[in-house]
């Protein structure tokens, strides 16, 4: 019989005891996630038993074949997604970026003709072509954009109007509203620094409040939630962090209570690494929430912002060689229980796949293989060198050259001046 790994078995074992325990008190919620641990535990079992598997595979031809399809051709489920399709450029896009597969010319041009009809005459990305503008496709097809990484990808954004757009949007509490007239969370704050810090449009006014703003919106739990006063919530955390990187104030927020130390003398990690689920070895958005493949980069992508943001606060209990979350257990979970037979990755056992889980999956893996960068870069790779994925850059969500690149080229053109404007 083909033996398990050492890490998977190590960590099952150590973890056996973990599963729910609901003291006989049934409740829709222990029932959903006792039926999520069985699932899991199935996969894991399924992985044991078969001996054409020494270790943990990444299907990447599979996925490869799933993702270039959805480039030219997608299916009527996906209609729901017409004020998305910048977001599924962008998905599709990073996914292929993670498994080092590029794109042809034409592909590349074509993607950028399409993105160049979603930006609207007002400035920023809508969802589709004749939409309203919207900070989160905004987003999506920026980092798309800088992906291709061509004169022709860059010259479709208009760097001026994008910058009156983001003013457009901008609250005087320094929070933004995601389009105008539009919902404020984190996710807008984060969504517009990420593009104007990309396209070297920041002036001295454009986030004047904002970083102030994300600190009210970490709350007792020690998380960022969506507003003030909210739960504490993975995606929302990690955009607020993200964020304040950005801005250079990731210190303003309380890192020691975002990741929950609790014992001067034993340092016990708790908010961020505590969502990681100790049996499935995947990572829930919130507390009390079933584990979910997306938060493989929402939760551990903190934790290389966070891991730097303390050891240049001079924390010495840090380890040098490993983020603060069970790195080999992510990779088990992503590799055995979030791919589908046929390409793409997915939520959980029993889910459906589709091209978000596929994007976040994959970049969660990535984090949980590479730690550090450049010439420090320490990997810890599940399986053979065949699973290894391209690393990212945390902040962004695309890789650390792309966004070079893209900061290099924007910086040799001058900031925008905005025309009358009051701020």
């Amino acid at each position: 019989m083909a033996e398990i790994p050492k890490t998977l078995r190590c960590f099952r074992e150590e973890h056996s005891g973990e599963k729910l325990k609901d003291d006989d008190v049934l409740t829709v919620t222990s029932v959903e996630q006792k039926t999520v641990e069985l699932n899991v535990e199935e996969a894991y079992e399924a992985f044991r038993i078969d001996r054409s598997m020494l270790q943990p595979a990444l299907q990447r031809e599979k996925h490869f074949q799933y993702l270039k399809k959805g480039l030219r051709h997608l299916s009527e489920s996906y209609s729901c997604l017409d004020a998305s399709r910048p977001w599924l450029c962008y998905w599709i896009l990073h996914s292929l970026e993670l498994l080092g597969e590029p794109i042809d010319d034409c592909m590349a041009s074509d993607i950028c003709q399409f993105l160049s009809r979603c930006q609207s005459p007002n400035g920023g990305f809508a969802g589709g072509p004749g939409q309203e503008p919207h900070l989160a496709p905004t987003y999506a097809a920026v980092n798309a954009l800088c992906i291709i990484g061509t004169e022709d990808a860059y010259n479709v954004i208009n760097r001026e109007k994008l910058l009156e757009f983001l003013y457009s949007v901008k609250q005087p509490n320094g929070s933004f509203t995601m389009h105008v007239s539009g919902e404020v969370d984190v996710r807008s704050a984060y969504c517009a620094a990420s593009v104007a810090s990309l396209t070297n449009i920041i002036t001295p006014t454009l986030f004047e409040g904002t970083p102030e703003w994300v600190l009210r919106c970490q709350n007792w739990e020690g998380g960022i939630g969506g507003v003030p006063g909210m739960e504490a919530h993975g995606g929302y955390t990690f955009c607020g962090m993200a964020a304040m990187v950005i801005f250079k104030k990731e210190w303003m927020l309380d890192l020691k209570a975002l990741l929950g130390e609790v014992e001067a003398q034993q340092p016990r990690w708790r908010w961020v690494t505590s969502r990681q689920m100790r049996f499935e070895g995947g990572f829930q958005g919130r507390c009390n929430k079933l584990v979910d493949g997306c938060y493989s980069f929402w939760q551990a992508g903190l934790l290389p912002l966070l891991h730097r943001a303390l050891h240049a606060h001079g924390n010495d209990s840090l380890s040098m060689t490993r983020w603060m979350f069970h790195q080999e257990a992510l990779q088990e979970y992503i590799l055995l229980c979030c791919q589908n037979s046929t390409g793409g990755l997915l939520d959980k056992p029993g889910k459906s796949r589709d091209f978000y889980h596929t994007c976040y999956c994959l970049s969660g893996l990535s984090v949980a293989q590479h730690f550090g960068g450049g010439e420090l870069l320490h990997e810890i790779i599940v399986g053979d060198t065949n699973n290894r994925l391209e690393p990212i850059h945390p902040v962004y969500n695309i890789s650390p050259e792309k966004v070079a690149q893209a900061v290099m080229h924007f910086h040799k053109l001058p900031v925008p001046q905005m025309k009358n404007n009051s701020n």
